[in-house]
């Protein structure tokens, strides 16, 4: 895992190298280990180094391979890359590495734009082509890693966070008023190509885009996946089939130089996932778990779980309580290390955690996923009626607020349609999933997912130079979870079939215990020193000087905190003061 920057220069003009100099300090937390530039006219990379696979120098970024006049920088893991370069090998290629970078470099030369379509892992890139003059960027299928860029001029920048392009002062601080409306309503998701900021966009998950010696785009998708029930299985057959589509993509997972530990909530997920990795690794298996203080009748904590899951495949376990007056302080901090900003209250907890487990691994394994891919949440199960209006019951069941209030909230400058009523609409209308809960799932799959759990894990993770891999997210699994008959998932109050897997596997108790999270309690009500944070965020010189917000209807939510959560348990109050105190950390 890495960061990653770039600058293109279309007129071929000097790129000069100390903007890549500024930008590498802003992905010095991806990657901690090493750092490289690579420059030639027109073009500059820079790479910042989290050593996993071939931790020697052979493995060092930018990659350049001087025969092919190919140049590559690169962030992630491809889980298949030993099968790949032996494939190679019988192609006739050499290799004076055992990295998975280099195996892009050569798969790119043997096969091709399309050589995106055989691999299996998480990964953004961009490839210099020398001898063709052009480049080419790419994005895993369910966009685990990021990847955002800015065009400025007759320049196109590119980095793994949009820090990286702040500090060579490509970003405009001009708002996009429908990215607001995406995280007014939307959970704070701001569906790809778009960002909060007008200038600012990211690579779409599953796509490429080339960028030839003129400075034309092409943008091409590779993968999709569709909800269609090409077979008729028993459920039997079904359970047989998700054990051993997860067991392969745990495994794969495993693969590393050095050791690989795991996030344990005590969930289902988690769960499920130590103990497969138990099959792999069963004598020296780390685990991570966090919790925070009570406020009123909701626990801040779920370790009566996790403790059950480590007894049971005697993990290394390790318990981190994190008390009020750690939280406070650290807000800020998970705030700013946001590439975008995202709501939900466990950030901060996945940030913490990430710090603890950082100091003794470099690499873990994570349950997200697992609710959009096998159908967890309470929304689900009310899509399988057949109704003929699934875009209001979505919206219903999801949004956090409705295109009313999206008005009522922000200064008219920033009002407009109603772009994710309609976002959602013409998702839900486009081929490959014919019934309501299958377009729910595909949306919530191929949108939702990416911008709300996958990013905040790679975020926080990232911020302590923590490499997250997640398993339920092998695109090869999610194919497969797609292909199952929705009433087979939605049932036992959701992900049945994966319940069932699971019950070979681990503890009756866990698995149909009541639904968790990461609770952060605090970060929900808002009461006492977390009531004044917001406060002091929201009546800010620089806060009344955007006039962003309504100035009554933050008043009203200042006044009355508990009184306005989301129908998905969130406070209201949080999301702006998240977005005005991020926008504040961004300089703008």
């Amino acid at each position: 895992m890495c960061g990653i920057c770039g600058v293109i220069r279309y007129d071929k003009d000097h790129t000069d190298e100390t903007l890549i100099e500024k930008m590498l300090p802003a992905l010095e937390t991806r990657g901690p280990d090493d750092e490289g530039i690579y420059t030639k006219d027109g073009v500059s990379f820079g790479h910042k180094r989290l050593s996993i696979i071939d931790l020697s120098e052979n493995g060092h970024q930018p990659m350049i391979d001087k025969e092919l006049k190919l140049a590559i920088v690169y962030n992630g893991e491809i889980y298949n890359f030993q099968e790949l370069r032996d494939e190679l090998r019988k192609k006739g290629y050499s290799f004076r590495s055992t990295s998975d970078t280099e195996v892009l470099l050569k798969a790119y030369h043997a096969w091709g734009d399309e050589f995106v379509k055989r691999l299996n892992g998480m990964f953004a890139f961009c490839i210099h082509d020398e001898t063709r003059g052009r480049f080419l960027l790419g994005r895993d299928r369910l966009g685990i890693k990021p990847l955002y860029y800015v065009e400025e001029g007759r320049a196109f920048y590119f980095a793994s966070n949009t820090q990286a392009l702040k500090s060579v002062g490509v970003i405009r601080p001009e708002l996009s008023p429908e990215a607001l409306h995406y995280y007014l309503s939307f959970h704070a998701v701001v569906p790809a190509p778009h960002t909060i900021f007008k200038n600012v966009k990211k690579l779409q998950p599953g796509t490429v885009m080339s960028i030839d010696a003129n400075g034309e785009k092409k943008i091409f998708s590779y993968w999709d996946v569709t909800f269609e029930r090409r077979e008729t299985l028993s459920e039997a057959e079904w359970i047989e089939r998700v054990l051993n589509g997860l067991r392969k993509s745990v495994k794969r997972r495993m693969v590393s130089d050095v050791p690989v530990g795991a996030l344990l909530s005590g969930g289902l997920d988690s769960s499920l996932i130590v103990a497969l990795m138990a099959e792999c690794n069963p004598c020296s298996l780390h685990t991570y778990s966090i919790g925070f203080e009570d406020v009123g009748n909701e626990e801040g904590n779920e370790f009566y779980y996790s403790d059950l899951i480590a007894k049971e495949f005697r993990t290394k376990h390790q318990k981190i309580f994190i008390d009020s007056r750690r939280l406070l302080p650290n807000i800020e901090k998970s705030v700013t290390a946001m590439a975008e900003p995202m709501v939900s209250h466990d950030a901060v907890a996945f940030y913490l955690l990430s710090e603890e487990v950082s100091k003794q691994t470099k690499v873990v394994l994570s349950g997200q996923g697992a609710d959009e891919v096998f159908a967890g949440y309470h929304w689900y199960p009310k899509m399988m009626n057949g109704t003929r209006d699934a875009v209001t019951e979505y919206k219903k069941a999801f949004f956090d607020r409705t295109h009313e209030e999206i008005i009522d909230a922000l200064q008219p400058k920033y009002h407009g349609s109603d772009v994710s009523g309609k976002f959602v609409s013409t998702h839900f209308a486009a081929p490959g999933a014919t019934i309501p809960v299958d377009k729910a799932l595909r949306l919530d799959t191929r949108v939702m997912l990416i911008d709300d759990p996958v990013k905040r894990v790679d975020n926080m993770t990232m911020a302590w130079g923590l490499e997250a891999r997640v398993p339920f997210l092998d695109h090869e699994l999610v194919e497969l979870a797609a292909s199952i008959p929705p009433e087979l998932k939605v049932a036992s109050s959701g992900k049945h079939i994966l319940k069932k897997a699971a019950e070979r596997l681990i503890p009756h108790e866990v698995i149909y215990r009541k639904k968790g999270y990461f609770p952060v309690p605090a970060l929900k009500y808002l009461r006492n020193e977390y009531l004044d944070f917001a406060r002091d965020i929201l009546t800010t010189e620089k806060a009344k000087k955007r006039n962003l917000f309504n100035p009554a209807y933050v008043e009203k939510l200042l006044g009355a905190p508990e009184e306005h959560i989301t129908v998905l348990g969130g406070s209201k109050l949080w999301q702006l003061t998240v977005l005005e105190l991020w926008l504040q950390k961004m300089g703008c």
